[in-house]
């Protein structure tokens, strides 16, 4: 990927105040190079653009780096590893699962893990509501519906004590309303995107 792309991202991250290291700003163009190159015969993503993609794939995964603690994580419903994969490379203390049930987008997410050598990383190929993993300290997606579907199909995979991170554009006052009983709002967190026009919202939700 080209020098201008590279720098876009680490300009980007930066404004956000995560100094990314050189090794993970290489590993994350890695990443984005692979996606490209799937993505023209597997059709992974909307989005066509390799600098489109820096913006709405890579530094947007990257601006919750702040509110992931770990120590297990699931990306749930990840597409090509989205948020996961950025995460995984960010955050290699932490151990990440990435989990979606479209064969061919887990078979890329392998295929980055091989070639990234990622070793934190757990691709699983399966739904959430049938994949009997054990249950993680947080759960995050940016591709579910609704806050109430998220907490229904995913509730397994979350710690009595764990959180739900879910990624939303803009604030989802009718969502909250309809969270199942037993959940609540923890926190909310405005996300500054650069490049990404529209709010962006980080909710964290968990058991009262």
């Amino acid at each position: 990927m080209d020098s201008r792309l590279k720098e876009k991202l680490v300009r980007q991250s930066g404004a956000m105040g995560i100094e990314l290291t050189q090794d993970q700003t290489e590993k994350l163009m890695a990443y984005l190079g692979l996606l490209v190159k799937w993505n023209r015969a597997y059709n992974l993503t909307a989005v066509r653009d390799p600098d489109e993609m820096v913006d709405r794939h890579l530094v947007d995964s990257l601006s919750v780096l702040p509110h992931i603690e770990g120590p297990r994580l699931i990306d749930v419903g990840s597409g090509p590893g989205l948020p996961g994969i950025p995460l995984a490379i960010c955050r290699p203390d932490i151990a990440v699962t990435t989990l979606d049930s479209n064969g061919k987008k887990t078979r890329f997410q392998l295929q980055v893990k091989a070639e990234l050598g990622l070793e934190n990383l757990d691709v699983v190929n399966a739904r959430a509501e049938s994949c009997g993993l054990a249950p993680f300290d947080q759960v995050i997606s940016r591709a579910f519906a609704s806050l109430q579907e998220m907490i229904l199909w995913t509730a397994q995979l979350c710690r009595q004590d764990g959180v739900f991170l879910a990624m939303k554009g803009l604030y989802p006052e009718d969502e909250l309303q309809a969270l199942p009983a037993g959940y609540a709002l923890k926190a909310s967190h405005p996300l500054q995107v650069p490049g990404t026009e529209g709010a962006r919202h980080l909710l964290i939700l968990g058991r009262h």
